[in-house]
């Protein structure tokens, strides 16, 4: 008789799948090698990029893919600045929010995901978009138009 801890542990239906479930398989067919964190989240590395995607389950399941950067030294310091040009970006991008806290950069993308919702496009969308934040926020920092209207001067 074969022991059953060695089969192999297949995951519940996709109907049947909490969110958590699907992001899961979601990011395991797009052939990343997810993991689930000591909060629960789970965690994903894209483009040498750690990211994270939390999953409120309940009644009106909600998906929050988000990262976290540690500010660099070789940005400027000016606080204003950097939440000046986090608020242009939440203002200004779809779904993004941008925020900064005790020196970190936090970009995050959330999705409520429904029965039937296509959880590997929200999944690959909310990454690019939260990926494209941090660069345009970086950009920013540095002066750059990204969006190709001409930025205020005390931005420039």
């Amino acid at each position: 008789m074969t022991d059953p801890t060695s089969l192999p542990n297949f995951p519940p239906p996709a109907g049947d799948a909490p969110l958590r479930g699907q992001v899961l398989d979601a990011l395991q067919d797009d052939g990343f090698r997810p993991d689930i964190d000591g909060d629960g989240d789970v965690s994903f590395k894209v483009e040498g990029q750690q990211l994270f995607v939390h999953c409120a389950e309940g009644e009106v399941p909600v998906m929050r893919v988000f990262g976290q950067w540690q500010i660099g030294e070789d940005l400027p310091t000016d606080e204003m600045l950097r939440l000046r040009n986090a608020n242009d970006l939440s203002l200004r991008l779809n779904i993004v929010k941008v925020g900064i806290n005790n020196g970190t950069l936090v970009v995050t993308a959330e999705h409520i995901a429904g029965p039937g919702a296509d959880v590997r496009s929200l999944l690959q969308i909310s990454t690019q978009l939260v990926l494209t934040a941090v660069q345009f926020w970086h950009q920013m920092m540095l002066g750059q138009d990204v969006f190709g209207d001409e930025m205020p001067p005390e931005q420039a």
